[in-house]
């Protein structure tokens, strides 16, 4: 049995109960919770800033370690398979509850009352400029450094990935920068490792900022549609991906156990960007090549949105629902075409899920766009759920991709799940060639 630290000393137990100090704090002290919002964005902005980097240096030493660029290749074709497959079942799952517990029967919203103001219309006056191909045609970042400035994930993935590619086609020349990369990755990882030290700390001023400013009955009693998003997620992650992972041999709530540092990061800070570095380093620790982890991980956060998925097709209905707005199944069945284009290459953006609805509902124009104001006041506690939901598909869409490689090891990958095995030594094994795996090993840290 593997050592651990005491529970007392887990960065889990740490960020959990900063949240309920900060929950605590936002009720007892409205005024001194809203003040602390300056503490939850300054931790989320210095994790944001380890983003690109971390992304740039794992694909850049995943490609330039692998093999051949066929294996490159056949590693993006498969998760971008893998992908679509998982957005449609989503999508699929969403509509099925929608329209099974219908959460807007009842409203009756008139569209014509229903006006566009503050966060929401600018989200709908930014989807107006958005075409359904726009994730292909944002790919290409204006300049390298312009990727990294702005912070958007898919064009710093693209860079990397031509950058890695080059590095592998010029052979020896490009030998020196992979091994600088990989240098230069363990210090940007520990970096990453200081910077979570003070992942309680932001928690709790994110946590005590949102009780304060909305008050402790924005956590409870949030509504139909709220209650009906997070119990769709739930069974979609526990009986859809669940049977996935049943097919590797993994269990669903060990994993979902494995990864629940990460779900705290982002219930308390409200942003799945500050899970990503983790959810990479979990996965490596799984025993998962690195430059699988490096391809699948950060073209997951913009064409792997399961949870956005879901969110898409249950806020449309409850829209369309709320303003009586009549949909037979073949419209549904248009809307589902539209939402599997504009649920792609969002993600890291602001707002993303509700520019991604804006843009459903402006490019279909059956349901009215203005509807979304009726979901507005909620968005946040959905982008949760969204976010959650995200971070579990990405996770098993690796796992699902390495087996497809032949490069997964269930045995001991359970054996890092029940604790049998520290996630360091299952990541030294990758890099030792132990059966199971080859090449590009992790260069994991311990979190």
């Amino acid at each position: 049995m593997a050592h651990s630290r005491p529970w007392y000393r887990q960065l889990y137990v740490h960020v959990l109960a900063a949240i309920v100090t900060g929950a605590l704090t936002g009720r007892l002290w409205p005024s001194v919770g809203a003040a602390m919002e300056p503490v939850g964005t300054t931790f989320v902005a210095a994790v944001k800033m380890l983003i690109t980097p971390i992304v740039f240096l794992t694909v850049v030493v995943g490609i330039g370690s692998a093999d051949s660029l066929g294996r490159v290749g056949r590693v993006g074709l498969k998760s971008l398979a893998y992908f679509q497959a998982g957005t449609l079942a989503a999508l699929t799952v969403g509509l099925v509850a929608a329209n099974a517990f219908r959460p807007g029967a009842g409203v009756h919203a008139h569209p014509g009352d229903l006006r566009l103001g503050g966060d929401a219309a600018r989200y709908v006056k930014a989807a107006e400029g958005q075409s359904h191909w726009h994730f292909l045609t944002d790919l290409v970042p204006s300049s390298p450094v312009g990727a990294f400035t702005d912070g958007n994930i898919l064009q710093v993935l693209f860079f990397s990935v031509l950058f890695g590619i080059a590095l592998k086609a010029v052979g020896p020349v490009g030998e020196p920068l992979v091994d600088g990369a990989n240098r230069l990755s363990a210090v940007i990882f520990k970096i990453l490792h200081y910077v979570m030290l003070a992942a309680p700390v932001g928690a709790f001023g994110a946590m005590a900022f949102t009780v304060g400013e909305y008050g402790v009955s924005t956590l409870v009693g949030l509504g139909r549609l709220v209650s009906l998003c997070y119990g769709t997620s739930a069974f979609f992650v526990i009986v859809v991906l669940g049977g996935v992972t049943a097919l590797l041999r993994i269990n669903v709530f060990r994993l979902l156990r494995y990864l629940r540092e990460e779900f705290l990061l982002v219930v308390g800070t409200s942003s799945s960007e500050s899970a990503l570095p983790g959810l990479m380093l979990k996965l490596e620790g799984l025993g998962v090549r690195r430059d699988i982890v490096g391809l699948t991980v950060p073209t997951g956060y913009s064409f792997n949105l399961d949870g956005s998925s879901i969110y898409l097709s249950l806020a449309a209905l409850y829209i369309a629902q709320a303003t009586d707005t009549p949909l037979d199944p073949g419209r549904q069945c248009g809307l589902l075409t539209v939402m599997i284009l504009t649920s792609k290459g969002s993600g890291g953006v602001t707002g993303a899920g509700f520019i991604a609805l804006a843009a459903t509902l402006t490019s279909v124009g059956t349901v009215p766009a203005a509807g979304i104001m009726l979901i507005f006041g909620v968005d946040k506690f959905l982008s949760e759920c969204r976010a959650l939901t995200n971070l579990v598909g990405n996770g098993v869409a690796t796992l699902v991709v390495a087996r497809w490689e032949g490069a997964f090891d269930a045995d001991r990958a359970r054996q890092v799940l029940r604790g049998e095995r520290p996630p360091v030594e299952a990541a030294a094994s990758v890099r030792s060639g132990e059966p199971g795996d080859d090449r590009a090993a992790p260069a994991f840290t311990e979190p």
